[in-house]
């Protein structure tokens, strides 16, 4: 479904990404690791033509996307979930929720109504608080009103940047769970996470980032039980 070929990015003089290459298939639930500063997320805001890149070729659903318009990827549908969650705080849950949809032309009204619902199944919490301002959630809401918006615009993949960051450990396992919910209905997910053994105990497979380099990959559960992945990111 998305494939990364060669792709540099560079800060200045900073090599922030040097050449890397992965893909991701069809319902697959795909993280990358690393500790901060490893390109991470330099590499999701590349799949979204966020950033300038200095060299290399990014594929989706078979379609060159390198240098297409960010609102353009979208359509097509990727979905990304960025770090630090940025929901429209002084909007309710409801409209902040179907602000998602804006970026998919294609849904209809009946359709629109029906995301809505089965994002108030997924999220019940989002439906309890459906009035309130997002301003007003906790940590753990406002991050899965965040992964709501943007499954409202019925994407077939979404890049999830950092979505335990900051939360709570009960919190943090109700978001893994609702991801690998997301995945078991037909989604496919990009995944960015700090919390290493988390995001590989759900992976189907995973890649380990330091300097802008790719320099491990392997099953989630292959590399949970690395050596040197457990001594550098696990705390083993």
């Amino acid at each position: 479904m998305l494939k990364i070929e060669n792709l540099s990015v560079n800060y200045g003089y900073v090599n922030a990404l040097r050449g890397i290459n992965f893909e991701v298939n069809k319902g697959e639930i795909i993280t990358l690791i690393g500790a901060n500063g490893a390109g991470k997320t330099t590499t999701l805001r590349s799949i979204s033509n966020l950033i300038k890149k200095e060299q290399g070729k990014i594929v989706f659903k078979d379609k060159d996307i390198t240098n297409l318009a960010t609102h353009k990827i979208v359509e097509m549908g990727m979905c990304h979930v960025p770090e630090g969650r940025l929901i429209f705080k002084d909007l309710t849950v409801m409209q902040n929720i179907i602000s998602g949809s804006f970026g998919n032309k294609n849904i209809k009204k009946d359709r629109k109504e029906e995301l809505l619902e089965e994002m108030y199944t997924w999220f019940p919490r989002l439906k309890e608080r459906y009035a309130q301002d997002g301003g007003t959630l906790s940590g753990g809401e406002q991050q899965m009103l965040a992964i709501a918006r943007g499954l409202m615009m019925d994407p077939d993949i979404i890049l999830l940047d950092e979505p335990s960051l900051g939360l709570a450990p009960i919190i943090v396992e109700e978001i893994f769970n609702l991801i690998l919910k997301i995945r078991d209905n037909g989604k496919t997910i990009l995944l960015i996470e700090q919390n290493a053994s988390m995001a590989l105990s759900i992976a189907d497979r995973g890649y380990v980032m330091a300097n802008g380099n790719i320099i491990l990959t392997g099953t989630g559960k292959e590399l949970l039980d690395n050596k040197e992945v457990q001594e550098a990111y696990l705390g083993s």
